[in-house]
């Protein structure tokens, strides 16, 4: 039987990944729009690194988490 720190522990990875999941398909769409438009891909280029990056740090930190 799970303890209840655990269930957290597990219920946190989720929404970690769940989160993770999000801003990927973000990045996609804003990635189409880049390519039908030389106007948005100005606009977007910015926030799809922003995103890139805070991908990168959700990585880093399920990583982490799954070790304990």
């Amino acid at each position: 039987m799970s303890k209840p720190s655990e269930k957290n522990h597990n219920n946190h990875l989720d929404m970690l990944q769940d989160y993770k999941n999000y801003l990927v398909k973000y990045i996609q769409e804003l990635e189409k729009l880049d390519n039908q438009s030389e106007f948005a891909k100005k606009w977007n280029e910015n926030t799809i690194k922003e995103r890139k990056e805070e991908v990168t740090v959700i990585d880093k930190i399920i990583k982490n988490l799954i070790r304990f």
